[in-house]
């Protein structure tokens, strides 16, 4: 290997991975192919983003080609969120970014066609892959990597038992849905976005850097990570009031095999209000209010995918 080919890989890895055999045997198999891998492990809360700005401290000295998040879609949310807020306006990242696939659905590393269950080859994918520049959308000044999901939907993933979803994966949430949709109410909002204005009563709704939300569900199915724009996806509370049939619909195959009432549209600016408070989801992770700017942030840092 040339020095040039040659990277120092910086692993946050989830202390709930640490002990894996396959995690230990694919950070060998990339040493051995000749690159530096340092890895820092989580522990307690807090530690994610602790280490995280170590790593941009690090950079200086060590000089780290790229910054590789160990887990779900929760930890690269929370990697890029700390770096980019770390560094403010000044500058881009000084490194590439990428994603050790750990968690349950992994829903950003399947949109970059990660397989989840080769963990060897997502690591050595990040050591090869180039890094392509990639948007980032923003809620409220937090970033996220993959989708904003908001409403009925949401209040399903947040709820979702985590032991059920070590059983059963995505189809947790399918589960879940249908056997609480019953405690669970629709929410009124105004959107607004370039020459679109929609208000009424929705399920759920979701903006859209990537295409998956939720443990695979197909929220914002043309969704495109490099394209300066974010994918609007409205699901409005049926007029019938089935709620438990749309929600298997959604659910089971996405927004692509409901046929009626889905709102789409695509925008770099969306604006929300909601007579209540609500709970959003950035990559996993809930906020609640009742106002929200949504926007996007082009090119802002590199990916390797």
């Amino acid at each position: 290997m040339r020095n040039s080919d040659k990277q120092h890989l910086r692993v946050i890895l989830n202390g709930k991975s640490a002990g894996r055999n396959d995690v230990r045997a694919a950070i060998s198999a990339v040493r051995d192919m000749g690159h530096d891998v340092s890895v820092r492990v989580t522990y307690e809360a807090g530690d994610t983003t602790r280490l995280a700005r170590e790593a941009l401290a690090d950079h200086k000295q060590q000089r780290i080609d790229t910054l590789v998040s160990g887990g779900g879609d929760g930890t690269i949310h929370e990697v890029v969120d700390t770096v980019l807020h770390e560094l403010g306006d000044r500058d881009r990242p000084p490194f590439a970014f990428a994603v050790l696939p750990l968690g349950t659905a992994n829903d950003f590393a399947r949109h970059i066609r990660l397989d989840p269950a080769d963990v060897s080859a997502c690591l050595r994918f990040a050591a090869r892959a180039s890094a392509k520049p990639m948007d980032v959308g923003e809620v409220n000044g937090c970033c996220f990597v993959n989708m904003a999901t908001g409403g009925f939907g949401t209040q399903v993933t947040s709820q979702t038992d985590p032991n059920l979803k070590r059983v059963l994966g995505g189809a947790a949430y399918l589960f879940t849905g249908l056997h609480r949709f019953s405690e669970l109410s629709a929410c009124e909002g105004q959107i607004e976005a370039e020459d679109f204005v929609w208000e009424g009563a929705f399920i759920a709704l979701a903006i859209g850097n990537g295409r998956r939300a939720g443990g695979g569900i197909r929220l914002c199915p043309r969704a495109k990570l490099d394209d300066g724009l974010l994918d609007l996806t409205i699901i409005p509370f049926p007029k019938s009031g089935k709620v438990s049939d749309l929600l298997s619909t959604l659910l089971e195959n996405g927004v692509d095999g409901m046929k009626h009432g889905i709102v789409q549209r695509r925008a770099r600016d969306i604006r929300i209000r909601t007579a209540k408070p609500v709970q959003f989801n950035l990559d996993g992770e809930p906020m609640n209010g009742q106002d929200w700017k949504i926007g996007i942030r082009q090119h802002l840092i590199d990916m390797r995918r």
